[in-house]
């Protein structure tokens, strides 16, 4: 098992950068695909970009593709999401999520494990 705490949400102006961090407390951090999600006030919550446990593999969805980066470092248990040219319609709760092996599904359904969620708001 593994619980998950993300920070570095906050304010920022369009075309400004931010990089979320999720820690991960448990043990095999390093055997756990690992996505980022989103959800805005009155939406489905959507898919961002996920990593793979071997980290062999990442997806990203269109509307952030080479803006968002997803990393990990094993050994700090922290995966990141650095997002650069931020765009108002980025405005979201961003979560991150956890599932052992597996690969980097883009159903909220196929993740196992959640952060609480942090606030990311991008001023026009």
């Amino acid at each position: 098992q593994v619980h998950l705490v993300e920070s570095g949400g906050g304010l920022v102006q369009a075309g400004g950068s931010l990089r979320l961090s999720c820690a991960a407390s448990g043990r095999s951090f390093d055997t756990y695909s690992m996505a980022w999600f989103r959800q805005a006030p009155g939406k489905e919550r959507e898919f961002v970009g996920g990593m793979s446990w071997s980290g062999g593999r990442t997806n990203y969805a269109d509307s952030v593709k080479g803006r968002f980066t997803i990393s990990r470092d094993n050994a700090k248990n922290t995966v990141y999401l650095q997002m650069n040219n931020l765009k108002p319609e980025d405005t979201a709760v961003y979560y991150c999520a956890a599932r052992q092996y597996g690969t980097s599904g883009t159903n909220w359904h196929y993740w196992d494990y959640w952060g609480q969620g942090t606030q990311v708001t991008v001023s026009s």
